[in-house]
């Protein structure tokens, strides 16, 4: 049985966030009411991602009233993503992976050094969970380039569907 069967209690870990806390999922989860979005980017450096996390931002307030707890991770270095977070005035948590720990638990792609393309060096590509309050799998999608990873609006639809369609 696949370790991300919908339906299946997700893995937990903890990370640094960009405001100097540590971030635990399963903490979260007692804590926080709600859904939560656990979206992997590739890094501060990466166009596409920063377009995307903007959008998010924007969208923050959908997701707020839908009780959807964003939370963002990359590979990327922790220095860089505190830049990029103040930077962009994210109120979402951004984390930071530098040891590959979620990366690999999840079993995100990771584009390495000797992948058969050129791409900015490692890291992690994007890749997307929505889980319960319970910490259970709604919905994950796992990308192996910076394209084809659904917009603020697509989220919304694919949470709306969920929604509207839970057993």
């Amino acid at each position: 049985m696949s370790e991300f069967e919908l339906g299946k209690t997700v893995p937990d870990f903890t990370l640094p966030t960009t405001n100097e806390e540590t971030y635990q999922l399963k903490d979260q989860l007692k804590q926080q009411e709600g859904w939560h979005l656990i979206i992997f980017f590739r890094g501060s450096w990466c166009p596409a991602c920063m377009s995307e996390l903007d959008e998010l931002e924007e969208n923050k307030g959908y997701f707020d009233k839908k009780n959807i707890n964003l939370v963002t991770i990359s590979t990327d270095k922790l220095d860089a993503l505190k830049d990029m977070a103040l930077e962009h005035k994210f109120t979402f948590p951004v984390l930071a992976d530098e040891e590959h720990e979620a990366l690999k638990t999840y079993k995100v792609h990771y584009h390495k050094e000797d992948a058969p393309y050129e791409d900015h060096g490692a890291h992690g590509e994007p890749a997307y969970f929505l889980v319960n309050e319970k910490g259970e799998l709604l919905y994950q999608q796992r990308q192996t380039s910076p394209f084809g990873r659904p917009s603020a609006t697509e989220l919304r639809k694919i949470i709306t569907y969920i929604t509207k369609n839970l057993k």
